[in-house]
């Protein structure tokens, strides 16, 4: 047998091929885990990643589903308490898992298939068991609507948060003062995470314009011929008494929290989610003339500055990603105005008004149309932007209400269609009547946020909103219900028709802009889309909603989906206060429901879906949760322990331990491998 004669390496060289095999091995961990830090997004960083099965990018994410409620045109008033509160768990159910996307970012990184197995695939499954309880609820008194099915599928989509060179330049304005292209953007998230703002889901640098690079863009039609030109104002306050709450009764009424955001509330004392219409009737108002009891409501609006308000641990505030400090206007005014085309009629009692759309974010901006402006600019209106106002100037949200009714019902399914818009000429839709317009203006002494640093020098602001709608300006809207006494009311449509300028709060200053007869569109100019007939007949308390789900819905301008605002003044019946302290009310549960929040009625059992019915809710969307409430426990978003502004979303020791273990145990095989190689040598 032949001989093997290569030689076997001798223990100094298998040393020595050893420590270079641990230094090569730990060289190469180390820098596998710095490229993936430097390109891995996720929710704090700079790289948008597409996850696989969802399209959406790991950073700046939000969760987009249809929106139900705008879709159900016509509910059976025999239905509509249940149906309410089946669309309020809708809301819920979104609300949650956006909490749970926010904090799962660890998880998406290190799974791509995170993201659809764990959050949008139940979201899924629990949507399509609530849309099968809205349809057996409505087809046990009606037809059984159709559709509902395709409805269940939401999506992550791209927020547009993530940093960009340049945004600012585009779509963020200048910062007074300083120059474009001075990185605002990045500097913004790169504090926040990628959808930044205090709780890490807005706003960002890029939802703010400077107002002096926007154009002039106000359309008032001229009054003509039958036109009412008179105006009636209303005083009402700041909202001094500080009456806060997370309800809204005229879209889920019985349902705590049923808003996902706080609003401020003048007027009406009494208006939470369990209010019936005998208790807004019975109610105090704070405003000057008592024959006022209408409830004006509408987002609140917040510093960015790391305050921990009342509400930053409840449902509604801070859990929902509502934080920052509550700031009181400096000024609301509530003016009614008239028709440029024709006389107006007397509103009814109880007529409930929204407008603008709480999720114009994911909905599109059809039905947005609250708008913003500067003091001395209120020539020029914003929709999708916050303005940057020069100094001295003040920062203006403006509501101008629906003002064409369909002379029948007082609420409609949707909330939409009983009332609309008039076209651009001031025309009401065929069918509907002429009433006095609510046009709100309330004004905030707050200073342009100093976008180039995030908001660290002088704070961002934003309207509160739903978790997934990221605090864009675009959502705001604001809720009116009419509880003016007949004598009042016929003193306010008298004085319009007559040309005559009256009321409590007349002696206000409306701002630039505001002139009696002028028309809906606060900007833009938009035409009005088909608008449906409806016949003229008396009002009835328990209405049902016309067939048609987009009556006067002008684009850009019809109405929206909760909240309200208006003006009226800073003078007020109770006694003013710097800062308001009363505690919110998230809604009195013994208080017994009137017509506006029924009791709870049983729902049957749904045959689809993944709900565990026993009371159990595994993945936090939101199931198994009582049919009358609308409370969040999900896992919460990033919020700040101190007052240092915009440092959130921010991984602790924990984090950076799992995203940096790698390295160091490369780290060790390097070292290790230098030990064996220098005792190898002087062997």
């Amino acid at each position: 047998m032949a001989r093997n004669s290569r030689r076997r390496p001798t223990g100094k060289r298998r040393a020595t091929f050893a420590a270079f095999a641990l230094i090569l091995g730990g060289g190469g961990l180390m820098a596998a885990n710095v490229y993936a830090s430097a390109t891995d997004g996720g929710w704090d960083g700079e790289a948008a990643e597409t996850r696989s099965g969802t399209g959406a990018p790991a950073g700046g994410a939000t969760i987009d589903c249809p929106d139900v409620g705008t879709k159900l045109t016509s509910v059976p008033e025999q239905a509509r308490a249940e149906v309410d509160k089946e669309l309020a768990l809708l809301d819920e159910q979104i609300a949650q898992a956006y909490q749970r996307l926010s904090a799962s970012a660890q998880q998406i990184q290190q799974d791509s298939g995170f993201a659809d197995s764990a959050i949008v695939n139940p979201l899924k499954d629990k949507r399509a068991a609530t849309l099968e309880r809205i349809a057996i609820a409505i087809d046990r008194v009606g037809d059984r609507p159709e559709g509902l099915d395709d409805l269940a599928a939401c999506t992550l989509r791209d927020s547009g948060n993530q940093p960009s060179a340049g945004a600012e330049g585009q779509d963020g304005g200048e910062q007074p003062g300083q120059d474009q292209g001075e990185g605002q953007d990045n500097e913004q998230d790169q504090g926040q995470g990628a959808n930044g703002g205090q709780a890490g889901n807005g706003p960002v640098a890029a939802d703010f314009v400077d107002i002096k690079n926007v154009q002039p863009n106000v359309n008032t039609p001229r009054p003509e011929g039958n036109a009412s030109r008179g105006s009636f104002a209303t005083s009402c306050g700041v909202n001094e008494n500080g009456l806060f709450n997370s309800d809204n009764v005229i879209v889920a009424p019985g349902v705590s929290n049923g808003a996902h955001h706080f609003h401020d509330y003048v007027g009406n004392q009494s208006n939470d989610a369990f209010a019936s219409d005998q208790d807004l009737a019975n109610a105090e108002t704070s405003c000057v003339d008592q024959g006022d009891k209408s409830s004006y409501y509408w987002p609140v609006l917040r510093l960015q500055n790391g305050t921990q308000e009342q509400d930053a641990q409840k449902p509604g505030g801070g859990i929902e990603g509502n934080a920052g400090e509550i700031v009181t206007p400096k000024q609301v005014t509530l003016n009614f105005v008239g028709s440029p085309r024709d006389k107006v009629t007397a509103m009814p009692r109880l007529l409930r008004i929204i407008t603008g759309d709480a999720k114009s974010f994911v909905n599109g901006p059809a039905n947005a149309n609250a708008s913003w402006s500067c003091t001395g600019f209120e020539d020029r209106q914003l929709k999708d932007k916050y303005p940057l106002c020069p100094q001295g100037s003040d920062v203006v949200r403006t509501f101008k209400f629906q003002s064409c009714w369909d002379g029948r019902n007082i609420d409609s399914a949707n909330h939409r269609t009983h009332v609309a818009f008039a076209d651009a000429a001031g025309a009401c839709p065929s069918g509907f009547r002429a009433i006095p317009q609510l046009v709100q203006r309330i004004v905030y002494d707050v200073d342009a946020p100093s976008l180039q640093d995030g908001g660290r020098t002088t704070p961002l602001f934003a309207v509160d909103s739903f978790p997934e709608q990221l605090h864009k300006p675009v959502t705001d809207h604001g809720d009116f219900i009419n509880v003016f006494d007949e004598n009042l009311m016929k003193k306010m449509v008298d004085c319009i028709n007559e040309g005559r300028t009256c009321g409590a709060g007349a002696g206000e200053e409306p701002g630039q802009g505001e002139e009696p007869g002028q028309g809906e569109e606060p900007g833009q100019g938009e035409e009005p889309s088909q608008t449906p007939e409806a016949p003229q007949e008396e009002p009835t308390r328990t209405p049902e909603a016309p067939q048609d789900g987009n009556a006067g819905g002008k684009p850009g301008d019809a109405g929206g989906d909760d909240g309200k605002g208006e003006d009226g003044k800073g003078e007020s019946k109770p006694p003013a206060a710097e800062k308001p302290t009363a505690a919110p009310k998230p809604g009195d549960g013994s208080k017994a429901p009137g017509t506006t929040a029924p009791e709870v009625l049983a729902t049957p059992s749904s045959g689809g879906g993944t709900g565990d019915k026993g009371g159990e809710d595994a993945d936090g969307l939101g199931e198994s949760q009582a049919v009358g409430t609308a409370t969040s426990a999900a896992p919460t978003p990033s919020a700040p322990s101190q007052a240092e502004p915009q440092a959130v979303g921010q991984g602790g020791l924990a984090d950076t331990g799992a995203q940096l273990w790698p390295a160091a145990a490369g780290a060790v095989l390097v070292l290790a491998g230098f030990v064996v190689l220098r005792r190898v040598r002087r062997s």
